[in-house]
């Protein structure tokens, strides 16, 4: 395969060249309702090949013979624009990494994932459950037109779950996704068996309770809020290529410009970064789709507008360098720039203390609905589980606290920041043709004083 690919690569005369060979294995199931739904197993791979003259040129194909013809095809695209891109230089880099499974996947036949959904199923009441496990193992190789090659090989597995219930006409459903870089470990991290049928009985409760006052509070926010907040009003308005305008038809641009870097945007104690470092961290990566090495990128720090997400094109056109969050999440899919695992750092605070000082508040410990405009400047996060503080103690569930705020009302209003920390997966979509790609987001339990809520 590599001297298949070495070949096509040597053939092309251009500024730059590159060639991806990706193949993917996967098993699904899916559980409604104690039944299963569905059960597949797919195979497939293919190659990438990508040029760049003056412009860009992309083609790929899962046929070996149209491999030449695919990268003659890039060839001429890339001649095709009256700007010339600008691609930044990079180090060239050869390595081999892999992601260790406790758990294989290999090892964990069809019946036996079967049968550990429907135990999950057996342990709930609500009216409606909905369970989802896929298993994927990827294998990549990577080469450049200068000297580039790495070779990964990355297995992933995630579970999803909706469950909803009613009481006396009311209706509420929840809903999460876990995901690792690994094998089915997953199961032991995250205790599965226990955590759901926890979830459903909180979920009964908060159905019951009576709807979540109205007025100016502080306002306490759970790691899987947290997570939601820091992918996307941190994570996607950083994302330079939709500060750049390449985003613009297919999912938005930014409130953020090239200018702004050093801004402020909230308390000097906000830290939110990107990493795709994270040990087992659903979109784990050593390099990124172009060779370049990963590493923690801070967004925001110290409550300022710090580093943007690069690809080579975007940092080109910026004059500085990728910091490796090119990704592509399918072999024929071109590298844009994505997030990995994009969380709110720790602060210096124990859970219990951000309670201890609230006179009066809410607890908003998950969520159940999110929205934000096209620049990630105005939104909206409605409670899910959620409950009343008073004097320092939770008093009772309360229902659907809404929070309407702007990205830097939000950070410019956080005052406290736990020491624990929480990841929860995610499926982050962007570009055009759409791509999914695994990502991990969290953070921990964050106080903001003084917050509107209705």
């Amino acid at each position: 395969m590599e001297d298949i690919m070495e070949r096509v690569l040597n053939k092309i005369d251009a500024r730059f060249a590159e060639v991806r060979y990706m193949r993917i294995k996967m098993n699904l199931i899916t559980v409604k309702n104690g039944v299963v739904n569905t059960v597949a197993s797919t195979e497939e791979d293919g190659f990438a090949v990508r040029v760049v003259n003056e412009g860009i040129g992309f083609g790929a194909t899962n046929d070996l013979s149209k491999l030449d013809e695919i990268a003659e095809r890039a060839i001429k695209l890339a001649k095709n624009r009256k700007n010339k891109v600008e691609f930044s230089q990079e180090k060239s880099y050869e390595d081999s990494w892999s992601v260790e499974e406790k758990k294989k996947i290999e090892n964990m036949d069809m019946e036996e994932k079967i049968n550990y959904l429907i135990d999950v199923d057996k342990r709930l009441s609500a009216q409606m459950k909905l369970q989802m496990l896929r298993d994927k193992e990827i294998e990549k190789i990577y080469m450049n037109s200068e000297g580039t090659k790495i070779r990964a090989k990355i297995p992933r597995v995630e579970y999803f779950y909706m469950m909803g219930v009613m009481d006396n006409g009311n209706f509420e459903q929840s809903y999460r996704q876990y995901g690792i870089s690994g094998g089915y470990e997953i199961f032991d991290r995250w205790d599965i068996l226990s955590l759901l049928p926890e979830e459903e009985k909180a979920l009964k409760n908060v159905v019951k309770a009576k709807k979540s006052p109205e007025g100016t509070y502080d306002l306490i926010v759970g790691p899987e809020v947290a997570g939601i907040i820091a992918h996307e009003s941190c994570g996607h308005p950083s994302e330079a290529d939709r500060i750049l305008g390449r985003e613009a038809a297919q999912a938005g641009e930014s409130f953020i410009n090239p200018s702004k870097i050093g801004d402020k945007i909230g308390s000097e104690i906000v830290n939110v970064v990107d990493d795709p470092t994270v040990p087992n961290s659903f979109g784990y990566y050593k390099y990124d789709e172009e060779g370049i090495p990963a590493r923690r990128r801070y967004l925001y720090k110290e409550g300022k507008i710090n580093e943007f997400l690069h690809n080579r094109e975007s940092a080109g056109k910026l004059g500085t360098k990728s910091n490796g969050a090119a990704r592509s999440s399918w072999w024929n899919r071109e590298p844009i720039v994505r997030m990995s695992t994009t969380f709110f750092e720790p602060g210096d605070y124990s859970k219990e203390e951000l309670f201890e000082d609230v006179k009066e508040g809410i607890y908003m410990k998950s969520f159940t609905e999110w929205n934000i405009d096209d620049i990630r400047y105005n939104q909206k996060y409605v409670g899910r589980e959620a409950y009343l503080i008073k004097n320092g103690e939770i008093v009772e569930p309360v229902r659907r606290p809404v929070l309407e705020i702007t990205t830097p009302g939000f950070y410019g209003r956080i005052d406290a920041i736990a020491k624990d920390l929480e990841f929860f997966g995610g499926t982050c979509g962007k570009g055009d043709p759409m791509q999914g790609v695994d990502v991990w987001m969290g953070g921990p339990h964050i106080r903001l004083r003084g917050i509107k809520l209705r």
